[in-house]
């Protein structure tokens, strides 16, 4: 072969290699613990059906966790670590102290060190919990990718950037959505999951007394009857009370949340913004007088995995926590066995197989 079309072969084969190497970079996948550990999902879905047959409230509270800990920063599990001494972590800022449903990922992770000890993530736990906790309600199956790793990093600060603001509009929560490659429409999707779960009364309360956005007693857009139900449920001031983000039917994943939408009976600010856009506004009202779930069925299946994806850690860009509210000790790794991973063995073949090449050509 003469010297110019071996030089041209060497290139062509070494980028065709290099661009197969590039695919394995890290992604999540179905059934990424089928051999390591093939009862994890069956384990959670036991787990789940038994929890949330005690306390189907808990449905809405996992889903709302997991959204929680994907918006910041990423799917990685970051909401459920504790605080120590020197950091206050995302679960103890004020604005998660509502969230709900740590002590059930921390008793299904327990189930899984069992069976496969240091195998399951929590961030793929809690990302399986949130995942069945729709599919117990009624909702649509979802294929959901797993083989995240567990962050390391866990800070309050995170939080107020990364959470709607009191009285964020409809702009507002778009832009928020868009910094993580999701939609309008997965705005729209993604608040259907309001069709199940509670909200605490404060989270609601300055609609129904001292609306200040336009010195009103309560929120005109909110209607009047409902108005009056809500204050008969939650007093000024009251903290406490859990009420029914979809009153007609709270545990079961269907369409009420749109038509209460489409009625001004969203319970939150953010509910009745998706009213004010274009876009948002057509989703709920097209949901709103649908005569079967099936369009937002496979409309939030493919926004929740879309959602699941956000800063994912892989290959061994984080770890697999021991224990969702502690990182690994420096022990646990420092007298862990060497290992290559599959990817690190893949670069190596690629790199002989170029040199290889380039000798014999």
């Amino acid at each position: 072969m003469a010297p110019r079309s071996a030089a041209l072969a060497v290139v062509v084969v070494a980028a065709t290699l290099l661009a197969l190497c590039g695919s394995t970079e890290a992604h999540t996948q179905l059934g990424a613990y089928n051999k390591t550990c093939p009862q994890a999902e069956d384990i959670v879905f036991k787990e789940m059906t038994a929890v949330l047959a005690k306390s189907p409230g808990l449905a809405g509270s996992l889903l709302r966790l997991f959204s929680v800990d994907c918006l910041l920063g990423g799917c990685e599990g970051s909401i459920l670590l504790d605080s120590t001494a020197n950091n206050t972590a995302e679960k103890d800022s004020p604005l998660n102290k509502d969230l709900r449903g740590y002590d059930v990922v921390d008793s299904i992770k327990a189930k899984l060190e069992a069976a496969c000890p240091g195998i399951v993530s929590c961030a793929d736990v809690l990302a399986l919990a949130a995942r069945d906790s729709v599919r117990i309600t009624k909702g649509p199956y979802i294929p959901m990718p797993t083989g995240r790793q567990d962050g390391k990093r866990s800070s309050a600060a995170d939080v107020a950037p990364n959470t709607p603001k009191p009285g964020a509009n409809i702009t507002d929560l778009i832009a928020l959505f868009a910094r993580f490659n999701l939609t309008a429409k997965d705005l729209a999707v993604l608040s259907g999951a309001h069709t199940i779960g509670k909200a605490h009364c404060s989270a609601f309360s300055p609609r129904l007394y001292n609306f200040t956005a336009n010195n009103s007693a309560s929120d005109p857009t909110l209607d009047a009857n409902y108005t009056a139900t809500l204050r008969g449920q939650c007093r000024a001031g009251d903290l406490a009370t859990l009420v029914h983000l979809n009153p007609g039917s709270g545990t079961k994943f269907d369409l009420g949340y749109y038509r209460d939408v489409a009625a001004s009976r969203g319970l939150l600010s953010t509910d009745a913004a998706l009213l004010l856009d274009g876009d948002t506004r057509a989703y709920v009202m097209r949901q709103a007088n649908a005569t079967a779930p099936d369009e937002f069925f496979a409309d939030f299946a493919a926004s929740f995995v879309n959602m699941s994806k956000i800063g994912v850690l892989t290959h061994h860009k984080g770890e697999v926590r021991r224990q969702c509210s502690a990182v690994n000790p420096p022990s646990a790794s420092s007298l862990a066995p060497v290992t290559v991973s599959a990817h690190a063995v893949l670069l190596a073949s690629c790199f002989v197989s170029i040199v290889t090449m380039a000798l014999v050509l």
